[in-house]
């Protein structure tokens, strides 16, 4: 089993303009195409913050298609961290504060 066949979490943050693109919607519409579960939300800095779990090899689909985002959007950077996979998430959605849990 290759590391692309693991079940993996990642934290995706990215910048440029993305709040008010609907880059929210770019991305819950994308997640849920992947088969993946997690969230998405405005950070207060300007950012948006992905957390997603998954195949490892789908997760990296997905921040493929981070990087090139929404036509509105302007993506300068997409950074990826990755965690250990939770179990927590059963679905993507979109979270509108940076405080929810």
């Amino acid at each position: 089993m290759s590391a692309a066949d693991i079940r993996s979490a990642a934290e995706i943050v990215v910048g440029g303009r993305v709040q008010g693109v609907g880059y929210r919607n770019f991305v819950e519409r994308k997640a849920g195409q992947l088969g993946l579960a997690g969230y998405v939300m405005n950070l207060k800095d300007g950012r948006v913050r992905v957390r997603v779990e998954g195949w490892r090899r789908v997760i990296d689909e997905l921040a493929r298609e981070l990087e090139k985002g929404p036509p509105l959007a302007r993506v300068e950077k997409v950074e990826v961290m990755w965690r250990p996979a939770t179990g927590r998430f059963t679905s993507f959605g979109i979270r509108y504060a940076e405080f929810d849990p």
